[in-house]
């Protein structure tokens, strides 16, 4: 039994850094989707995956650099899974949509009748945490196959699914805030969000322009996302000492 929280507060700097690893995720995908051979790139990403979130598991309390570490690598292999099921499989992507909420309602039901709660600030033990990035994955995935759905399917555009989804995320906090409440419901429609919201916009930033985007590129928006959460990570780790 853990007797620490393995995950960290829920403040500003979390959801920045959140965001962040979403558009990172997004975009380091798509550069090694197209750079080399999906199959050996998704089998990379997993296995790096599972080196990360092993050192995550490692830990008796929150590190910020392990925590970090195995979201931003849950982001990648999580876009490159959802982006396969569309690519390799011909699925549409509302079809993933529902695959993938099924999964994360399943997930959360056997993890609240199992535990008799959801709430992240109850990550402190092994088993808890099991259901946690099962559930951390499973809304990478549908994020992802959201975020396509509507920039894509409904040909909403990048910035414009972007700007929805910003919307859409700030809904939840602001109720929370404004009624200062702590609801656990709440936080993870937020978190799901956060998903599609920080894709949409990297997406937006990274594509070239005859698909909807600016044409920074891949590579160069992975990158600078990469230099943004290590800057804040280390700024959030600075003031919580971890």
């Amino acid at each position: 039994m853990q007797r620490f929280s393995k995950v960290p507060q829920v403040t500003l700097a979390f959801w920045v850094i959140k965001v962040l690893t979403t558009g990172m995720g997004e975009a380091l995908a798509d550069y090694f989707d197209h750079a080399f051979n999906p199959i050996i790139v998704v089998a990379i990403s997993g296995v790096i995956l599972s080196l990360t979130l092993w050192w995550q598991f490692s830990a008796s309390r929150f590190v910020a650099w392990r925590y970090w570490s195995a979201v931003s690598m849950v982001s990648v292999f999580g876009t490159l899974a959802a982006d396969a099921v569309h690519v390799v499989f011909h699925v549409p992507y509302w079809v993933s949509c529902l695959g993938f909420l099924f999964v994360v309602i399943v997930t959360f039901v056997v993890w609240q009748k199992t535990e008799s709660t959801i709430s992240i600030l109850s990550v402190t033990t092994t088993r808890r945490e099991v259901f946690y990035w099962v559930v951390v994955m499973g809304t990478f995935a549908l994020g992802t196959a959201a975020g396509d759905m509507t920039a894509v399917t409904f040909n909403w555009g990048f910035l414009i699914s972007g700007m929805v989804f910003a919307l859409a995320f700030a809904v939840p906090l602001l109720i929370n805030f404004s009624f200062k409440l702590q609801s656990v419901i709440l936080f993870w429609v937020a978190y799901v969000i956060t998903r599609p919201f920080g894709a949409s916009l990297a997406d937006w930033l990274a594509l070239p322009k005859i698909r909807g985007g600016e044409g920074w590129g891949t590579l160069p928006v992975s990158l600078a996302l990469v230099g943004a959460i290590a800057v804040f990570v280390s700024l959030s780790r600075k003031q919580l000492k971890v």
